[in-house]
């Protein structure tokens, strides 16, 4: 009896697939500590979420481009030679998928941050929202509280 869920790929195959995975997605800690170390980052975070969205939290420094408006204003906000990190909600929404996928179509190099703007939240990074600036207590379920990083 062959169970669909207990086979495996091999290496090879494993090793292109997680090495493509990390081509095209970005931690919430990676992007966090790439933009506290001061400088050119590398790239521009866009939050792909409502203006609702944005107002009630949002990562310090994105920029706020709404995934319906990506591709009418993508090329007068963005330079194409800048890498752009798109973000929405959460692990449970698709959005900065869609976001990514409309970027690339039109031409940008782009990554997805992987667990969007809940997991900045509750990883315990700062955050603006329309009345100023806020911080949370890292979530233990998802950050290690008394580290600096997981050790990923």
């Amino acid at each position: 009896m062959n169970n669909t869920n207990t086979q495996f790929s091999s290496p090879s195959a494993a090793a292109a697939y997680f090495g493509a995975s990390l081509v095209f997605h970005a931690d919430v800690s990676d992007v966090a500590s790439a933009l506290a170390a001061g400088g050119d980052p590398g790239f521009v975070v866009i939050d792909t979420r409502s203006t609702a969205s944005w107002d009630q939290g949002h990562v310090p420094g994105a920029l706020h481009l709404p995934t319906a408006l990506i591709p009418e204003q993508a090329d007068a906000l963005l330079d194409k030679a800048v890498p752009v990190i798109t973000y929405c909600w959460g692990p449970g929404c698709n959005g900065a998928t869609r976001a990514a996928l409309a970027l690339a179509q039109l031409g940008f190099q782009v990554k997805e941050m992987l667990g969007g703007f809940e997991y900045w939240a509750r990883e315990g990074f700062a955050f603006e929202t329309w009345e100023g600036r806020d911080q949370r207590a890292p979530d233990p379920l998802t950050a290690p509280v008394d580290a600096e990083d997981c050790g990923c």
